[in-house]
């Protein structure tokens, strides 16, 4: 193996080593039966002991459901704003305002979290005192702030998929006397389809694991589920919550494995029938 090869694999494991082996640690610790997370008891480990507590929490469950309702709701909102502005930016071509729709879009990219939650609590409390809406905190206000910073992602990855679109299809499709609107379900949708689930994942995960902008705009009864870990690991990590954080892990490895073959087997979809477009127009 020349240098350069032995130098790149070398790299690669230790890149691979230093962001797994916490994670691999804390999923092996899950089974730890003492209650002390740095000490394996090797007498009575490995045990399900803390899995069983845990699904016997109603508080940590309860805060999770409410992560997944918000995470589902603020991913949906944040796809379909993301999408008619990337949309908007993509294919609507120079405008008045462009340039301020572009970084208005994108500012929530590199604005601190702590600075977006002190906007968003001001700005529902003055909504409170002027037209009564929001009426206190709670999950509406906590998705709203969510989709304000995630939509900004999702438009990146929109726009990145659009810039490499082929028109040519859609032209094709006006050409054969179909409307703008059919043309957008029957052609663009499908082919962006890879993207709008990019985003959509992308979302759900930014949301779900957020906690800074959450504490400035949850209210009583709606703590999500980092919020409440958060609080309990001041306290000092218990086991309960490494089988919790693990679970998390292998749902969300699931996901994106799922998601990476299915947007493949899109891909390879979407190659081959420009393929035969092209043969058939040729």
């Amino acid at each position: 193996m020349s240098t350069r090869g032995w130098f790149r694999h070398t790299a690669l494991a230790l890149g691979l080593a230093f962001l797994y082996i916490p994670i691999l640690s804390m999923m092996v610790f899950s089974f730890n039966n003492s209650r002390m997370v740095t000490v394996w008891d090797s007498v009575n480990s490995p045990t399900l002991r803390w899995y069983v507590r845990l699904f016997e929490n109603e508080q940590l469950l309860g805060a999770a459901w409410i992560s997944l309702q918000i995470a589902a709701m603020t991913a949906t909102g944040a796809v379909i704003l993301g999408t008619l502005a990337g949309l908007v930016l993509t294919r609507f071509g120079p405008f008045r305002g462009r340039a301020l729709l572009s970084a208005m879009t994108t500012a929530p990219l590199v604005m601190p979290e702590i600075i977006m939650g002190i906007a968003m609590l001001l700005l529902f409390v003055s909504l409170e005192q002027l037209i009564g809406w929001p009426t206190g905190r709670g999950m509406l206000t906590i998705v709203i702030a969510h989709i304000t910073f995630t939509m900004a992602y999702v438009t990146v990855v929109i726009q990145s998929r659009l810039a490499g679109f082929d028109d040519a299809l859609e032209e094709a499709a006006r050409d054969l006397g179909a409307r703008p609107v059919t043309v957008f379900f029957r052609i663009t949708l499908p082919l962006i389809a890879p993207a709008l689930v990019s985003g959509w994942l992308l979302a759900f995960t930014l949301s779900w694991d957020d906690v800074v902008i959450s504490q400035f705009v949850a209210g009583p009864g709606s703590s999500t589920l980092p919020m409440e870990i958060f609080s309990r690991v001041r306290r000092g990590v218990s086991p309960d919550i490494n089988a919790l954080a693990t679970i998390m892990v292998l749902i969300v490895a699931t996901g994106v494995v799922a998601s990476t073959v299915w947007m493949k087997r899109q891909e390879r979809k979407r190659l081959l029938e420009e393929q035969m477009a092209r043969s058939d127009a040729g």
